[in-house]
């Protein structure tokens, strides 16, 4: 006897073209709201960006990080901020300090005193402001860079239209990464940027994927309406999306758990697109697609009598 674990019907006719309105209402109020927080709360940007002081300490056996925050909140060098790095090793964080040698030093004996003997500086690291502007410039021309590329990509292998709307799909997925950084104030670093940059590149996977159906279908109803073309495009590959994104969601979800918190902002970040990706591929993108006037494909002419049988049989 086989047994198949079905979580999603391989026939489903979810009408996505009911609810596009709304949800591009609600793509709209999200950046809204990303962009006012972002020139009136700002994100927690971390030594990566603005400079600063890092520290790894080895505590005793049975410190708790709420002890470590007691003994440091009275530092004169400044506002640290600690992380759990695992195998009772702390990260000491102290942001936008400028220091030379000298300074590094007496901060390196202050944290040591506080601590106390039984614990170890193992490194102090040192992150220049002007770094951290160089930072920041990199990862914003990697950013543009890789949207440039998709674009590019999507333009030779579609028409420039499905080029257009996958780069606004992007768009809309980063700012909901950015939104949930601003909301949570979770500390945004390098490895938040390369997870922007790996949701980028998933995002595209799952839009390519709904795009070469909506070609397809073209290609053979030239005459069915759009927002009926895409409705049954979305509903071909939706299993296989679901799926694909239920998998990835959930090995993130464990590295969230049961990860270090030094990669925190990473599996956060990770875990927002993923939840986004498939979102914007079927509610965003894809609807917005019937707006921008495609061709159909002059060799589909009469394939709609050909194949229209075939559909209704289908949708049985």
């Amino acid at each position: 006897m086989k047994f198949r674990l079905r979580l999603v019907k391989d026939k489903t006719h979810f009408d996505f073209m009911g609810l596009h309105k709304f949800t591009f209402a609600l793509s709209a109020v999200m950046t809204i709201a990303m962009v006012v927080l972002l020139f009136t709360k700002g994100l927690n940007l971390g030594i990566d960006f603005t400079g600063g002081i890092l520290m790894e300490a080895k505590m005793p056996a049975g410190t708790q990080i709420a002890d470590v925050r007691t003994k440091l909140e009275g530092m004169s060098s400044g506002h640290p901020t600690i992380q759990d790095f695992g195998q009772g090793s702390v990260l000491i964080k102290i942001p936008g300090r400028e220091a030379d040698a000298a300074g590094q030093k007496a901060v390196k004996e202050e944290v040591q005193k506080l601590l106390g003997a039984d614990s170890e500086l193992r490194r102090v690291e040192y992150v220049g402001p002007q770094v951290g502007g160089e930072l920041i410039v990199a990862g914003v021309k990697a950013f543009v860079y890789s949207m440039l590329g998709i674009l590019g990509y999507i333009w030779i292998r579609f028409e420039w239209q499905f080029g257009v709307v996958a780069v606004f799909a992007l768009a809309h997925d980063m700012f909901a990464t950015m939104l949930f950084f601003l909301v949570t104030q979770i500390e945004f670093d390098l490895s938040t940027v390369a997870a922007a940059l790996l949701i980028a590149g998933y995002s595209i996977n799952e839009t390519v994927v709904v795009f070469d159906r909506i070609r397809e279908m073209m290609r053979k109803y030239r005459k069915m309406p759009m927002p009926e073309l895409v409705n049954v495009s979305i509903n071909d590959v939706i299993a296989r999306t679901l799926m694909t994104s239920m998998a990835t969601f959930l090995a993130m979800a464990s590295l969230s758990i049961f990860g270090s918190a030094v990669i925190k902002g990473f599996t956060y970040a990770m875990l927002v697109g993923i939840l986004f990706g498939p979102y914007s591929s079927m509610f965003f993108s894809a609807p917005l697609l019937t707006y921008m006037k495609l061709r159909r494909d002059p060799a589909a002419i009469g394939a709609d009598k050909t194949n229209g049988g075939k559909l209704a049989e289908q949708g049985s």
